[in-house]
């Protein structure tokens, strides 16, 4: 804040009504000012100005109106005094066209219409944004012009920018991202008097340099830079301070059986013929696939279902084999904002690896150093993005640590950031609770001891670390789970081997009072993994037991084909119940997705006590039936699995113990 505001602020308990002084105002309110809705009535109905929409989006084209039709007095919102502000910022949306060389557009023009004089300006031009201000001294009064070089406006694009004016300071923002910054010889004077002026919109007054675009947006914020008000933002082009009504909202059907509120053009395309790309050229756009019978929109860089026939998994085949650095213990498949899809491998070997969805298939993208990597964990903590590894061994150095890892936006690759202290940790999960940030580790055991804790680290937002929270006994333990049933938070370990024998208990424990506590206890055998999923209201919980052993009895071949089990949460019990057992061969881990309106499970089934070639299963949902085995995939000591979708459609990709080889299958669907 400028030094004449901050000085106004403190005098403003020393005039006080009563002691001689009138209280310090401003000349306007000191909030956003709709310059847009002043000057268009609110039905829309000025003559020449029509309502478009483009890219998903509605703005006003004002170029058929009269420059006088587009105005307003500035009395109207300077009503207090007659003085333009010293700081202010002014928030522009638009979608302009190519410009010919040399040419220029007004935006906005306050006129002091006696003496036709430019007291402030907005102007563009194909290379350059104009700001103008008259100043003035005893010598006489000249205009002065600050301008930014290159805003790439022109590419047919709605963008957002953000003017911060403050005495000599000028920054131009452009779609929330790095500002611009101007320090001018002349700075916007303290008082530029706005008495008998006019504010045109689109126009200097004049029809020549009218604005040819779409505006969606042009607020005056007296007082601040706007910009904190609108970034960070998930669509940044169209970050929204304040619109006029007639253009909130996307098109749609009348309310009520009335008609539509507003009059409103659109540029509408409909695609036909085979899947066509999906980009910003695209966007806002349709395509109808007359083979499916389905209706498509393309939001972003994906077709989104408008109108389609169910969509049924039909079968299964094999997209790409994916060669990996040694045998892949755990794959995590994650997005990266604007980056792309990604999936980490933790392999056995010294080097793990990312790799990147480019041209329909999984590409080599980075390689990481790690110590017999058991798998990975992708969280984000606001704009931080984070790939967490667990580590099985220790480093050249005899030190076990784990280590996550932060996202470059510089240099588009994980770089480590944090090493944490763990013992043969097995897994990795990350959650939020009341907007506090943790990372559960599974310790699977210390040397031979298996009944060691596993911690629960918090982040610190002072430090910016993770530090330890809270311990949790644990044997062996395998995987975290963590999910919510309403207000509660849940925490659920498998515990796998207690050093003697596989059959022992694993827990749920819910999260009261600050820390989790004990809720349930569940009879596993080599638990290796849990998996919620809900169906509709309906909660699961899903654990993957592995095989039965005990030191005390010989190991039998059919030790390893055993019931997982999957229970279901009795809401008037408060407590999981058994709801179906299924037949493994050493089950490592399950994995919930869906295709249309139809919900699966897939199992790893990964050794039947003879070999790794063991067949793993697809289950669909059959209501009553519970799940039923519908695919059966070949597998190779399976591991992992994981679903994902692109918009070429649904995927899925398991990773092999036993060999240095993924594979990602497509799910085909009629």
């Amino acid at each position: 804040m400028s030094a004449l505001l901050t000085l106004c602020v403190v005098l403003l308990p020393l005039a006080t009504p009563g002691r001689g002084a009138r209280q310090w105002e401003p000349c306007t309110d000191l909030r956003p000012l709709d310059m847009l809705a002043e000057a268009v009535p609110p039905d829309g109905s000025a003559v020449g100005v029509r309502v478009m929409q483009v890219q998903g989006a509605r703005g006003l084209q004002l170029s058929a109106a009269a420059p006088r039709a587009l105005s307003f007095p500035a009395s109207r919102i300077f009503f207090r005094c007659d003085l333009f502000p010293e700081e202010f910022s002014i928030v522009v949306t638009l979608k302009v066209p190519s410009l010919p060389p040399k040419k220029n557009e007004y935006l906005l023009a306050v006129v002091a219409e006696e003496r036709d004089s430019l007291l402030l300006g907005l102007r563009y031009s194909p290379t350059q944004l104009h700001f103008l201000f008259l100043s003035e001294d005893g010598a006489g009064a000249w205009q002065t012009r600050v301008s930014f070089r290159s805003p790439a406006l022109v590419d047919g694009q709605w963008h957002v920018l953000v003017l911060a004016v403050s005495e000599g300071s000028f920054s131009l923002t452009t779609d929330c991202g790095p500002a611009v910054d101007i320090m001018a010889d002349m700075p916007f004077p303290a008082t530029l008097s706005v008495r008998g002026a006019r504010f045109f919109i689109g126009s200097r007054r004049r029809t020549k340099g009218r604005f040819t675009g779409l505006v969606r947006q042009l607020v005056l914020l007296p007082g601040s830079d706007a910009t904190p008000r609108l970034c960070p933002c998930v669509n940044p082009e169209l970050a929204v301070l304040s619109i006029p009504a007639i253009l909130h909202g996307l098109t749609g059907k009348p309310e009520d059986n009335e008609v539509l509120k507003y009059p409103y053009e659109t540029n509408m395309k409909v695609t036909l013929g085979p899947r066509p790309p999906c980009t910003k050229a695209e966007d806002a756009q349709f395509w109808f696939d007359a083979s499916r019978k389905g209706l498509y929109l393309c939001v972003g860089s994906e077709w989104v279902s408008v109108l389609a026939a169910k969509e049924k998994l039909d079968y299964v085949e094999e997209h790409q084999s994916l060669f990996t650095n040694s045998e892949t213990l755990g794959i995590e498949v994650f997005v990266i904002p604007e980056a792309g899809l990604f999936v980490a491998t933790a392999n056995r070997k010294t080097t793990s690896a990312i790799y990147k969805w480019t041209d329909g298939k999984f590409a080599s993208y980075q390689n990481i150093p790690t110590h017999q990597a058991q798998s990975w964990r992708h969280f984000t903590i606001g704009k931080k993005i984070f790939l967490a590894v667990a580590n099985f061994e220790p480093n050249e150095k005899g030190q076990e640590f784990s280590v996550i890892y932060k996202w470059s936006q510089r240099r588009l690759r994980f770089t480590p950031y944090q090493r944490v202290p763990t013992h043969s940790a097995r897994d990795w999960e990350a959650f939020e609770v009341a907007g506090e940030h943790f990372l559960a580790v599974a310790n699977h055991r210390e040397g031979d001891n298996h009944n060691i804790d596993s911690v629960i680290y918090k982040w610190n937002p002072g430090t910016r670390l993770f530090e330890a929270n809270q311990t949790i006994a644990t044997s062996g333990a395998y995987d975290w789970e963590f999910f919510t049933v309403g207000p509660y938070a849940f925490l659920a370990v498998a515990n796998a081997f207690n050093g003697t024998s596989t059959r022992l208990q694993s827990h749920l424990y819910v999260r009261l009072d600050g820390s989790f506590q004990l809720f349930q206890s569940f009879l596993t055998f080599g638990a290796a993994d849990w998996e919620v999923f809900h169906i509709g209201e309906r909660v699961f919980l899903a654990v993957a037991n592995s095989h039965r052993y005990d030191v005390e009895m010989r190991v039998q071949n059919d030790s390893y084909v055993i019931n997982s089990v999957i229970y279901e949460l009795n809401v008037t019990a408060q407590t999981f119940v058994r709801f179906q057992e299924i037949r493994t061969c050493s089950a490592l881990d399950w994995e919930f997705f869906s295709v249309g309106e139809d919900y699966f499970l897939v199992v790893a089934n990964s050794f039947d006590g003879n070999t790794f070639s063991v067949n793993s299963i697809i289950y669909r949902w059959q209501g009553y039936e519970g799940f039923v085995a519908v695919h059966s995939l070949p597998t190779f000591g399976c591991r992992d699995w994981e679903a994902f979708r692109t918009a070429a459609g649904s995927f899925l990709v398991y990773s092999s113990a036993k060999e240095p080889l993924s594979r990602v299958l497509k799910l085909r669907t009629g």
